[in-house]
C-alpha cells in the first residue's frame, strides 16, 4: 500500500536491479479495470524481464485501494503517488506506461515530464476522451495500437500523432482488448526498450 494525498492505494511492486523503473496503469476504473487486466500484465512482465523495478496499482476505487472513481483527476494524483513512490526507493529513470484509460489519465501529466523519462501509450481511447490539447507522446515514446481497436481508430491517432515524432506501432487484427494478441503488444514494446527508449538496455 502507499498513498496518493492522503488516498490509500494498492500496488504490486517488483524491485528491479537498478535505476530504471515503470509505473504501469489500467483501463477504466468503472468497466472492470484493474491492474490484473492481461495488457497490463503483459507490460508488467516485459518491464520486469528487463531489470526494471515495476509498480502497477490499483487506481482509487478499485479492489483494495481507498476513495472513489474521480473522472481522472485524482486519478492523475495517483500516477503522481506511484512516481514518487519509485523515486523514494532511488528509482530514477522511470517509464509511465499505460493502457486505454490509464494511458489518457498518463497523458495528463504531460506538464510534469521532469518526472518520467519516456511514456508508453497502449490504445490510448482517442474516440472517446479527450487528447486534443498537447497530446503527451513525443520523439523518443512509443504509442501501440490493434488494427481493429474502434476506441483508437487509427485515423486519429495518425492525426493526433503525426507531428508528435513519437513511434508508432500496429497490432494486426487486435482489437481494444488484445485478447490473443498479448505476445504481439509485449514484442512492441520489447523492441523500443531494446533499442528506442532512451537508456535502453543494448549494450
Amino acid at each position: 500500500m502507499f498513498e496518493s494525498g492522503g488516498v490509500p492505494l494498492e500496488g504490486r511492486f517488483s524491485a528491479g536491479g537498478g535505476r530504471r523503473g515503470a509505473v504501469i496503469t489500467h483501463p477504466h476504473s468503472l468497466m472492470g479495470g484493474s491492474m490484473t487486466n492481461n495488457v497490463v500484465e503483459a507490460l508488467t512482465t516485459v518491464f520486469r524481464d528487463r531489470g526494471f523495478t515495476t509498480l502497477r496499482f490499483n487506481f482509487r476505487g478499485v479492489g483494495r485501494s481507498g476513495g472513489t472513481f474521480d473522472n481522472g483527476e485524482g486519478e492523475r494524483d495517483d500516477v503522481l503517488g506511484a512516481l514518487s513512490f519509485l523515486a523514494d526507493r532511488e528509482v530514477t529513470d522511470i517509464i509511465l506506461a499505460g493502457y486505454s484509460f490509464g494511458a489518457w489519465v498518463n497523458g495528463k501529466l504531460y506538464d510534469r515530464r521532469e518526472m518520467f523519462s519516456s511514456i508508453v501509450m497502449v490504445s490510448p481511447p482517442v474516440d472517446i476522451l479527450s487528447f486534443d490539447l498537447h497530446f503527451p507522446a513525443r520523439a523518443g515514446d512509443l504509442v501501440i495500437c490493434g488494427d481493429r481497436d474502434r476506441f483508437c481508430p487509427l485515423g486519429l491517432l495518425t492525426e493526433l500523432t503525426g507531428e508528435s515524432g513519437c513511434l508508432v506501432k500496429i497490432v494486426p487484427g487486435a482489437d481494444h482488448f488484445y485478447t490473443g494478441y498479448e505476445d504481439a503488444l509485449a514484442k512492441h514494446l520489447a523492441d523500443y526498450l531494446d533499442t528506442t527508449a532512451p537508456g535502453n538496455m543494448t549494450t
